[in-house]
């Protein structure tokens, strides 16, 4: 039978976070974004010390991605992994899974639930092999616990909330919205998750695609506007960011987990729309401040279609590449700093 986490949520040790409250919340909610080329990799720590983290990226020979992400966990000072969500069970999200649990204890594991075709078993396998013990599945509407910081499920397993949060309402950028065919059915399954702190919003949708993408946000923008918002799809947007998602939730910040050859500048598979438009998208996206990226994209490394280079974490090619990760720092009082690991370029915003 299918855990939930909200059923008997005891025997998931989130009643062991209670006790963490007690330590001082000065420290900032800080959020990670590890560099898995392409993949998606998020580490979440709040200010009382609890940490989350958002997908593991690939599997490879070497274990680039896990010791990537030790990095970043040795980085926010963190000697565990308190909750693990897997958004949904490709490869670029959960591969780097079993490396990384050798390397770091990881608490209780969260997704979707179990069901995936069968091109995609070998990665629930290997999750099992980790998290069968200690997992839940988490349906939309479900919170999962992390210290101060609200975490709303807004989707999984195919489903969405139906209720709006964070003064979600009317769309009326639905009346034109361009539709397009449902992709991946596991991308539709995706975890999707609000993070809320204060007047700071982060919102992860994992892989949504396009159709999924207007699901959510029309005739109601279910998720209402936002500080920080991480790509769909890895910012390749022939098949997401669909502009009558995206101008509705009106992030400030825009994170890009892209590669150097994967995501923004490059298509989905199934598609072949001319790529410099997804910048484009990012950029005139409403009252957003800035557009961050993991990469900058080699497919179309054109200055005009990537955003500046100190706001990039990382410039070269996959064999050189050092794997620099791009951090937000939020303060309680909603001022949030993005930071560039490779060059500590930062700069500072005031959530709206």
């Amino acid at each position: 039978m299918t855990k939930r986490i909200f059923r008997g949520v005891c025997g998931f040790g989130a009643c062991c976070f209670l006790g963490l409250g007690a330590a001082a919340q000065t420290k900032p909610f800080d959020i990670y974004w590890v560099d898995v080329e392409g993949g998606a990799a998020t580490l979440l720590v709040s200010p009382n010390g609890e940490s989350l983290l958002v997908d593991t990226g690939f599997p490879s020979a070497d274990n680039r991605d896990a010791e990537r992400i030790f990095a970043a966990t040795q980085e926010a000072g963190i000697t565990r992994i308190d909750t693990l969500v897997i958004t949904h069970f490709h490869r670029d999200h959960v591969g780097g899974l079993q490396a990384l649990a050798e390397m770091i204890p990881i608490g209780r594991c969260v997704d979707h639930g179990t069901n995936t075709e069968e091109s995609n078993q070998r990665w629930v396998d290997a999750y099992l092999s980790v998290c069968r013990e200690k997992r839940a599945a988490v349906g939309p509407g479900e919170r999962i616990p992390f210290g101060p910081v609200t975490v709303d499920v807004v989707a999984s397993d195919g489903g969405l909330i139906e209720t709006p949060v964070n003064d979600g309402g009317d769309n009326p950028l639905c009346a034109t919205a361009e539709q397009k065919a449902q992709a991946s059915p596991e991308n539709q399954r995706s975890v999707g998750a609000l993070f809320t702190y204060g007047r700071f919003t982060f919102l992860d949708l994992g892989d949504f695609n396009w159709a999924k993408e207007v699901e959510l946000s029309c005739p109601t923008n279910m998720v209402g506007e936002v500080t920080v918002y991480q790509t769909s799809r890895h910012g390749a947007w022939d098949d997401a960011g669909s502009p009558t998602h995206l101008y509705a939730i009106k992030p400030q910040v825009i994170i890009v987990n892209n590669g150097p050859r994967k995501g923004l500048g490059g298509t989905s598979p199934g598609y072949s729309e001319v790529t410099t438009r997804h910048f484009e998208r990012m950029s005139n996206s409403p009252e957003v401040e800035g557009v961050w990226q993991g990469h900058l994209s080699l497919l179309d490394p054109d200055p005009a279609h990537n955003t500046a280079p100190q706001m990039t974490a990382n410039l070269e090619d996959t064999a050189e590449c050092e794997g620099h990760w791009l951090r937000t720092s939020v303060n309680e009082d909603g001022t949030f700093t993005v930071t560039n690991g490779r060059n500590g370029f930062s700069r500072t915003y005031t959530a709206r």
